[in-house]
């Protein structure tokens, strides 16, 4: 199969193909090698790769024979490496499948690899001391995003059609604003994350994924959903599958609109142009969109240190957990900067003040869930920026602590991880691009507790109506031509919208 055969094919279209038996698992898998080779020399998305394990028998799920990847976190593969992208964990091996890797493999997914993350998954930008800085295929000075980076700047390029994600406070819809895919977090509980863990940062981290197109997503998220045994959480089942409300109609939504965010964060001209835009398409649809205004239910720098005092207070735990079995120290030779600041404010958090931020946590939850009473969907911009340039993030981080990096990211993502803290659904899909830059600028989609659902049918719909196919980004493996050398980075321009070149299922 040649490259420009296969990138134009979503997940569930190539799943079609091997089901047809006109193509072998082992030939997909072979094409997304070759595109790997090709675009991750500009983009460096994949840690690793390795050879697939299982080939899947054909037409088994709808997704079987897949070529696939996961994230260097979260996630355990037996055999394989899991580092969090961190000195501290290099090397480290997975001696068991989680329950969402078994979920994979039933799937039939053929897992090859494993993207780029940041350190624990510590920033929403993937420029990791471990692996070096992730590039965004749509400009390759700019951030892919984080901490699921190197799985959105994977898709974009066109490696594969469809990778694994977490998000914590953003991870999976940061990235798919700034790579321009889709990505959908889903409800708290709809996704295991044992048997090694009960939950992740308190309930804040769900697995999920990013894909090209609605449907790979609703189809994956459907051969993944449903609890395991001894899960804290549960998210009640759908009535319908995913597959089928992605091709639903959606009928007509109430949707409020935020323009900017809590705590005062001002939307930049173009991402609020952007935003303009968005909402006309959705009244054309018929939608009742009105501007919303929506309480946090805290103050927002109450809310950005409960969510410090939970996330830093895990992550010491994991830090003390992961240096014990490596026998490596904790400090400046294994961590960065903003992780070790983060590891020594987690250290002095007490019980009692954790209590108080879990306590916050009800407050923000019980403000939110009274808004979907309102609205049937909010709606913000995912990012108040365009994607920022590489080494952003950086700029003096060495002089924060804990709570300071904390700010930063919440500074640099204020729309996000409100739906951590709440636990319900939230996607970001790539409604359009700047029109001066040709970069990717995604809009957030959120709904009630366990309405994924609703997401989906409203989704399927804006694809529909503004199809994001057509936009290919700079570094894309279907431009791959034998005997082709390398361009440099600096070459590299993003594709205008609406001047894309692929097209796919």
């Amino acid at each position: 199969m040649r490259l420009s055969e296969y990138v134009s094919f979503d997940a569930v279209g190539l799943a079609q193909l091997v089901a047809d038996g006109e193509v072998t698992p082992a030939e997909l898998e072979s094409a997304a090698r070759e595109a790997a080779q090709a675009v991750n020399p500009r983009i460096n998305a994949i840690v690793e790769t390795w050879p697939a394990e299982d080939e899947p028998g054909p037409g088994s799920t709808p997704l079987a024979g897949v070529p696939f990847l996961i994230k260097d976190i979260a996630v355990s593969m037996a055999g394989k490496r899991m580092e969090l992208g961190s000195r501290l964990a290099a090397g480290h091996i997975a001696h068991a499948d989680s329950s969402l890797m078994r979920r994979f493999r039933r799937a039939g997914l053929v897992t090859f690899g494993r993207t780029a993350t940041p350190e624990m998954a510590y920033s929403t930008t993937t420029e990791p001391v471990l692996y070096g800085a992730t590039r965004n295929p749509w400009h390759l000075e700019r951030s892919a995003g984080g901490s699921s980076g190197g799985a959105g700047a994977a898709v974009a390029a066109g490696v594969v059609p469809i990778a694994h994600a977490t998000d914590a406070a953003g991870s999976i819809r940061i990235p798919a604003a700034y790579n321009g895919l889709f990505g959908l977090k889903p409800t708290r509980g709809r996704v295991s994350v044992g048997p090694f863990s009960d939950e992740i940062f308190n309930g804040l981290a769900v697995h999920g994924s990013i894909s090209r197109t609605v449907r790979d997503s609703a189809v994956l998220l459907d051969q993944i959903r449903g609890p395991e045994p001894g899960d804290p959480y549960f998210a009640q089942e759908p009535t319908r599958p995913y597959a089928e409300e992605a091709v639903r109609h959606p009928g007509t939504l109430r949707i409020g609109v935020l323009t900017q965010a809590w705590g005062g964060h001002r939307t930049s001209p173009a991402v609020a142009d952007a935003l303009s835009r968005t909402v006309r398409l959705l009244e054309s649809l018929g939608h009742q969109v009105a501007e919303a205004e929506v309480g946090l239910g805290a103050d927002w720098g109450e809310f950005v240190l409960a969510n410090a005092v939970q996330s830093t207070a895990n992550l010491a735990a994991s830090i003390d957990e992961l240096a014990a079995a490596s026998g490596r120290p904790v400090d400046s030779s294994t961590l960065e900067p903003p992780v070790l600041a983060g590891y020594h404010f987690g250290q002095r958090v007490g019980g009692a003040q954790f209590v108080t931020a879990l306590g916050i946590r009800n407050r923000v939850s019980r403000s939110l869930a009274g808004y979907f009473g309102s609205y049937d969907i909010l709606l913000t911009p995912t990012l108040p920026e365009l994607p920022v340039p590489l080494g952003t993030h950086a700029e003096g981080a060495e002089a924060l602590d804990g709570l300071g990096w904390l700010r930063r990211l919440f500074d640099l993502a204020p729309f996000s991880s409100v739906f951590n803290v709440t636990g319900t659904p939230a996607m970001s899909v790539p409604v359009t691009a700047d029109p001066s830059t040709g970069l990717p600028v995604g809009m957030q989609f959120a709904a009630g507790y366990g309405l994924e659902g609703r997401l989906f049918r409203l989704a399927g719909q804006l694809e529909q109506a503004s199809p994001w196919s057509g936009r290919t980004p700079a570094v894309w493996a279907g431009d791959r031509v034998p005997g082709d050398q390398e361009l440099p980075p600096e070459s590299q321009e993003p594709t205008p919208a609406g001047e894309g070149t692929g097209t796919r299922a």
